[in-house]
């Protein structure tokens, strides 16, 4: 999978090239999925929910340019695969999923791998994690119209925000969001994606 799926398409992060071959990415997906859990692709986890292509994961890990002290958000948990892998990239990795469900299997999961690092909480996660914050680093696994403000509001000095966002026409854009030290914001659109919605 590392190797044609994610340095054939180009990400050259070590850390995050070692933390895709260290994560099992067949224990975050369902039973019935596990022949395809190194494919190129997304596939379902329940609750109307996916976990993302490695790919796409990678590509965002390595536009988030995380180093080992910094703390992590992710908004929309899902299985915990993205947060399992930013438990190995960060100090500290906190994640959001609105599904009670989801949360519970994603909680196994994480435990199952020694992630002690990762603190997982059902909610709103357009509404960030106010009590954690700032953050050096947010990964969005969700799209919205817009780049939720508590989420910007949220994101420390120099720190940065992976996720897409939706379009009038349907169409979604990865999006680099950095904050300046003078509080002001660098944005850069990384390309299309297609990601669930944010709810």
């Amino acid at each position: 999978m590392v190797t044609l799926q994610l340095e054939a398409r180009g990400i050259r992060d070590p850390r995050v090239l070692a933390a895709m071959r260290e994560v099992p990415r067949h224990l975050f997906v369902s039973a019935d999925q596990i022949d395809l859990a190194y494919e190129d692709c997304a596939l379902p986890i329940g609750e109307g929910q996916t976990i993302s292509q490695p790919y796409v994961v990678a590509w965002m890990l390595e536009a988030l340019a995380l180093r080992a002290d910094e703390c992590a958000l992710e908004v929309g948990a899902g299985s915990g695969y993205a947060a399992a892998i930013l438990s190995r990239l960060a100090r500290a990795v906190f994640a959001i999923e609105r599904d009670p469900a989801l949360v519970d299997a994603a909680r196994r999961r994480l435990a199952a791998i020694g992630a002690a690092n990762v603190e997982l909480a059902a909610g709103d996660g357009s509404l960030g994690w106010p009590e954690r914050a700032p953050f050096d680093a947010i990964l969005v696994s969700a799209a919205a119209p817009r780049v939720p403000p508590a989420l910007l509001e949220q994101l420390a000095a120099g720190g940065r925000l992976v996720g897409p966002v939706r379009g009038p026409q349907g169409d979604q854009s990865l999006l680099r969001i950095e904050r300046r030290a003078d509080g002001g914001l660098d944005t850069r659109d990384l390309g299309a994606v297609q990601f669930v919605p944010l709810v």
